[in-house]
């Protein structure tokens, strides 16, 4: 048959031992889940490579950018948000969960972003298919408002840049020399 043993006890029995509960850990649930986003990325780039890792952190965010776009067009009781609403929607979206992202420029052309701080904290070091996420996120909302988006990591903490350069296209390039990851209205 188990106990609970109480603190006091349990110190008791072990003299000049603390308590367990109150060993300084540097754990909580967000850095336990940042953790675990990061060892799961590792596994996936380590086993199936870089590219293939991306694309399964992709469909995650394809379907985090779903569930995100949808938050915020029922928040402005909206369907459909313009070109400069988009901009905001994605540093928003990033200020809520602890990344520092700005926007640098916004035209009929493009929407460029930059960033000091990952939500992913020092935990994306080393993980650039983490970056996909932003790209599957910022590209669906943008396409699913604009029509077409075509997002370009220039720069990615993950890389070890000293901060991220993202820009979302909105117009497809003819040619077919574009770089980066499109996305199409569903």
């Amino acid at each position: 048959m188990s106990r609970n043993i109480p603190d006091e006890e349990r110190a008791q029995a072990a003299p000049g031992a603390k308590p367990v509960g109150r060993l300084a850990i540097p754990l909580d649930r967000d850095l336990f889940l940042r953790s675990l986003l990061r060892h799961l990325a590792g596994a996936l780039q380590k086993v199936v490579g870089l590219d293939e890792a991306a694309g399964f952190v992709s469909v995650v965010g394809q379907e985090m950018g779903d569930e995100i776009n949808r938050a915020y067009k029922d928040a402005l009781q909206v369907e459909r948000l313009d070109r400069r609403q988009v901009a905001e929607v994605l540093t928003d979206l990033k200020h809520r969960i602890q990344g520092d992202f700005f926007i640098i420029e916004e035209n009929e052309d493009r929407i460029v972003l930059g960033n000091r701080a990952c939500p992913f904290g020092d935990k994306v070091l080393g993980r650039p298919a983490l970056c996909m996420m932003t790209s599957n996120v910022f590209g669906n909302i943008a396409a699913d408002h604009l029509g077409y988006a075509r997002v370009v990591i220039d720069r990615a903490i993950a890389r070890g840049d000293g901060e991220c350069r993202v820009v979302v296209h909105l117009k497809p390039v003819a040619d077919g020399s574009a770089q980066g990851r499109e996305y199409y209205k569903g």
